[in-house]
């Protein structure tokens, strides 16, 4: 027995260094690293400091002098060629990560709409057991009321969900804002944020836009940000069947399609607009609710 256990345990053991050497594993495909993050080429466009093209994009805000700003190349969809540099406001873009706020933010964004439908029937509700089963005393059994107890097999359930339940609940302000910050920082830091000019496209064809994606090692999924609310014909089109491509207006972006996708492109408008709106409610010294209109503080 001992003999068939060792030869068992060592062919394990030859089995886990062949896949350590050879590159293969036996984890489960949804625990696997994404072929992009340890794929990807390791001559990487070297970081826009010092560079010779024209700044496009400066934050109006005062930046704190023990900061500096995030400089970022500013891409375009119709060429490979970076067209300028951009540079962040370190308050929106350089915030300390802060797990805990990304999952409270998270875990509130899913169940604030969140109404649960299920309910049960209780024993008045469950048809049926009006009668007395049989009598109170002399025939020797447990005495009842109604079939339709909660003790019997079909009867109605004590406790159990009535709903419509809701599982509404607000976060403070600050923290939701303090979130969308953080994930705009991670994703700058892990460089999955990257800004183009505009979404201009040279063609609706939507394999056009997967051999950019593709190209320029934007990963499984992309978020693509525009300030306006209507996109243009050709980038609508390309996406419109693509699943792993999507696009949302500045006034949509949240922690949670962030965290959702891989990559996040920014227009030069969605970042002023980020800047400004988030940057206010650092500034603001009235609250946002107070129950009067209009509000006087508003950018």
């Amino acid at each position: 027995m001992f003999r068939v256990s060792f030869a068992a345990c060592g062919r394990t053991v030859v089995k886990q260094l062949k896949s350590t050497f050879s590159g293969e594993t036996s984890l489960p495909p949804n625990l696997l690293l994404p072929p992009n993050l340890f794929g990807a080429p390791l001559t990487r466009r070297a970081p826009p400091s010092g560079s010779l093209l024209p700044v496009l994009h400066t934050c109006e805000a005062d930046i704190p002098s023990h900061l500096s700003p995030q400089q970022i190349w500013v891409e375009s969809l119709k060429s490979a060629e970076a067209l300028g540099v951009a540079r962040l406001h370190p308050d929106v873009f350089a915030v300390p990560a802060r797990i805990d706020i990304l999952h409270e933010v998270e875990v509130w964004q899913r169940n604030f709409q969140r109404i649960s439908h299920a309910k049960v029937k209780t024993r008045a509700e469950v048809r049926g057991g009006g009668r007395k089963p049989w009598k109170q005393k002399g025939s020797g059994r447990a005495r009842h009321g109604s079939i339709r107890s909660p003790i019997w097999k079909g009867g109605g359930i004590v406790h159990g969900p009535r709903g419509p339940t809701s599982y509404y609940y607000m976060l403070p302000m600050k923290v939701r804002v303090q979130g969308l910050k953080i994930a705009l920082s991670s994703k700058l830091a892990q460089d999955c944020l990257h800004v183009v000019d505009s979404l201009d496209m040279p063609t609706p064809d939507p394999q056009y836009l997967q051999e950019l994606v593709s190209l320029r090692h934007w990963g499984s999924s992309v978020l693509i940000v525009d300030i306006v609310e209507e996109f243009p014909e050709n980038i609508l089109e390309a996406t419109a069947n693509l699943k792993t491509i999507n696009i949302i207006p500045a006034k949509g972006l949240n922690v949670h399609s962030m965290l959702k996708h891989e990559t996040v492109v920014l227009t030069l408008g969605a970042v002023d607009f980020l800047e400004k709106k988030l940057l206010w409610h650092d500034s603001r010294f009235t609250p946002l609710y107070p129950f009067r209109l209009p509000y006087s503080d508003l950018p």
